[in-house]
């Protein structure tokens, strides 16, 4: 070979890798933009949350959770009487029409 030839061959290896990574570059940099419209999204709503949020008691909030879980459950031990109660009744009409 001779060494233009080579100088040539050489040329056209350093035009590839150059372009590849003209490609990588670019494909960097949309990843970077979404990636920034990402976080400025997320910051935003993380913002809007934040505002909603604004002048509440997490401990006055965790409070009342707990007080609707105590009636949650009662309710469901009331639901499970009176459940009780009706096929005791269904039982008693049966047998009256027995």
């Amino acid at each position: 070979m001779t060494d233009s030839t080579l100088m040539t061959s050489d040329l056209d290896l350093l035009a590839e890798r150059v372009e590849r990574a003209a490609m990588l570059v670019s494909k960097l940099r949309e990843e970077k933009q979404a990636l920034i419209r990402e976080r400025d999204d997320l910051s935003r709503r993380l913002d809007e949350l934040g505002d909603r949020l604004q002048g509440q008691d997490a401990t006055a909030l965790m409070t009342e959770l707990q007080q609707l879980r105590k009636e949650q459950k009662e309710w469901h031990g009331e639901r499970r009487d009176v459940a009780t109660r009706i096929e005791s009744l269904v039982k008693k009409l049966e047998r009256l029409e027995g």
